[in-house]
């Protein structure tokens, strides 16, 4: 059964996408850790994020990298941190969390609730960013 990160790949459930190739794509958190947490996603399906090819890899890195300096343009942060947890979804991802403390990228803190209106203004911000 494919993931649900792939079911959004293939649009099969809707996200609110802030930048996409033909091998990535970052769309926004529903449930966010802060506004603007970013979820960066390779195309192609593989669970750990090392079990990856290294160009896939590398690629990976360079995506989230454009993404996070439209995050940080967009979005008031000091930081973007980056962080790859990998057990909630067996589909290698990647969280870009804007950061204005460290803990700010706790996974032990409550999540955000946000409207539709706010997460589409959220991700226009980026993608105007980006």
């Amino acid at each position: 059964m494919a993931s649900i990160f792939t079911r959004i790949i293939n649009r099969e459930i809707p996200s609110f996408t802030v930048a996409e190739d033909d091998q990535y794509i970052a769309f926004l958190d529903i449930t966010p850790l802060v506004e603007g947490h970013v979820l960066v996603v390779p195309k192609k399906e593989v669970d750990y994020i090392f079990d990856l090819d290294d160009s896939t890899l590398e690629g990976l890195i360079l995506f989230s990298k454009k993404v996070a300096v439209g995050i940080r343009e967009a979005i008031p942060c000091l930081r973007v941190g980056v962080t790859v947890v990998g057990l909630e979804v067996p589909h290698t991802h990647v969280h870009l969390v804007p950061l204005n403390h460290a803990d700010d990228i706790s996974f032990t803190h409550p999540r955000l609730t946000q409207s539709k209106e706010q997460l589409a203004a959220t991700a226009e911000k980026i993608r105007k960013a980006l």
